[in-house]
């Protein structure tokens, strides 16, 4: 396109002059001020969303003044910063995450996890008391000597505490000489039983 087209007879572009006294909009809010509020100010704490109108001097001078914890005292203050934190959310401690505790933390009642308004859809809850999942010991290494110790009371390794004493009680008495009118043909068995039951005990597993 040509400059001497009859087009560019029909552009006008207004100057910074016109535009920064545009009429059309509104007032300046500052008292005794009437020019146009083209700049927009902040009313406030507890007022988002909400904006008085100025002139570019007294929105600078505004500004100046600004203060959004105006009215509030120090814990008051502190507390909001810690809230910032976390964008004003309510937050819970590890672990007590489920929607039912934050329903409950609104209310300030209590919630345990795995209860029955949780959707279990994989059964990590099935079967444990009350719908908890119960923590299970850690199981420890049987070591050769044991093992021997548990084959010689012809146990299983998984057996505890009175199911060993039982045993060992039994073959002493199928064992023992005066259960056996005076024989020692089954001392050595016996001594083996015994160590092997001393063994166990040592180890914790009775």
């Amino acid at each position: 396109m040509k400059q001497t087209s009859s087009i560019f007879d029909s552009i006008r572009v207004k100057s910074n002059k016109d535009r920064t006294q545009n009429t059309d909009g509104p007032k300046c809010e500052w008292d005794g001020c009437d020019k146009p509020g083209t700049h927009k100010a902040p009313k406030g704490r507890d007022r988002e969303g909400q904006y008085f109108h100025f002139c570019v001097d007294h929105v600078k001078a505004y500004n100046k003044s600004y203060n959004y914890f105006s009215g509030m005292d120090d814990d008051s203050v502190r507390q909001y910063q810690r809230e910032g934190m976390t964008g004003h959310r309510p937050t819970w401690k590890m672990g007590v995450n489920s929607k039912a505790d934050a329903a409950n933390a609104r209310d300030g009642s209590r919630s345990s996890i795995g209860g029955d308004n949780v959707n279990d859809p994989h059964d990590f809850f099935a079967g444990a008391a009350g719908g908890r999942r119960q923590p299970q010991e850690p199981q420890r290494k049987v070591l050769a000597l044991e093992k021997r110790s548990f084959e010689t009371l012809n146990l299983r390794v998984t057996a505890r505490g009175a199911e060993i004493k039982t045993r060992y009680k039994e073959l002493v008495k199928i064992h023992h000489p005066d259960a056996n009118g005076g024989d020692r043909s089954s001392e050595d068995r016996l001594r083996e039983i015994i160590q092997a039951y001393n063994v166990l005990k040592k180890s914790g597993y009775c």
